[in-house]
């Protein structure tokens, strides 16, 4: 609600009254906080409406050897237009945020065929072989390791990404063990550890996995089905190819 003050200087008392009278207000004693009549205060705000009712009341209740000055009410409907202006403003942004900060049905239909990237520790091989992945670090590491073990529960592959930054940190894996030789025994897991010293820090393991389709129930969000990871708010998605 927009709030705006009507100047009634150069009106007598009782025109004053008829003045906020016509626009629902009841005028307040100072004192005890009261309306003069007794009653509580009606409204504490004026919109749009009511501040053009005002004018063409303050127009109508001037003192015809004592006019409203010019001025004033210019500056009066320069200063509404102004607010009022500000108001609608904020109304569009808020919409655009909340738009912004939901996935729509087509949104959300877009994502299907396509591979994600998101949090997880299944992992599917590509079509060249090995896997994709990143370890994500709420703070700076000494030391990451990623270890990656086959369908069986046997280690495979530890790689080793050293001191890293905050953030997220890219690795792959070729398919093959340390020895060299090609592994085929997935979906893979994946398993992400990190310490800044001796210090643990808390990582978080990204998979790449395709989307296979979208759920979408009736006044819910929708959400993703990605192989192996199961159900995904597409807010979760942290890259997409």
């Amino acid at each position: 609600m927009t709030s705006i003050s009507a100047n009634t200087s150069g009106v007598d008392k009782a025109a004053q009254d008829a003045i906020f009278s016509s626009a629902g207000v009841a005028r307040s004693n100072s004192v005890t906080g009261t309306t003069e009549a007794g009653a509580n205060v009606g409204k504490s705000q004026l919109g749009q409406k009511d501040f053009v009712r005002l004018m063409t009341a303050q127009l109508q209740y001037q003192d015809p050897f004592n006019p409203q000055d010019n001025t004033q009410m210019v500056a009066q409907m320069a200063t509404f237009s102004q607010v009022a202006g500000i108001s609608e403003m904020s109304s569009t942004l808020a919409g655009i945020a909340n738009r912004l900060g939901t996935t729509s049905s087509s949104d959300a239909m877009s994502f299907v065929g396509r591979t994600v990237l998101t949090e997880g520790k299944t992992a599917y091989e590509r079509s060249a072989g090995g896997i994709m992945g990143a370890v994500e670090l709420p703070n700076s590491a000494t030391d990451v390791d990623v270890t990656i073990t086959d369908r069986n529960g046997l280690a495979v592959k530890n790689i080793q990404l050293g001191k890293q930054e905050a953030g997220a940190v890219d690795y792959s894996w070729d398919g093959k063990d340390d020895a060299g030789n090609k592994v085929e025994n997935g979906p893979y897991t994946v398993t992400v550890e990190a310490a800044n010293g001796s210090t643990i820090v808390p990582a978080k393991s990204l998979v790449w996995a395709p989307v296979e389709t979208v759920s979408l129930a009736a006044g819910a969000e929708p959400v993703l089905n990605v192989t192996g990871l199961g159900k995904v708010d597409p807010a979760a998605v942290r890259k997409v190819a």
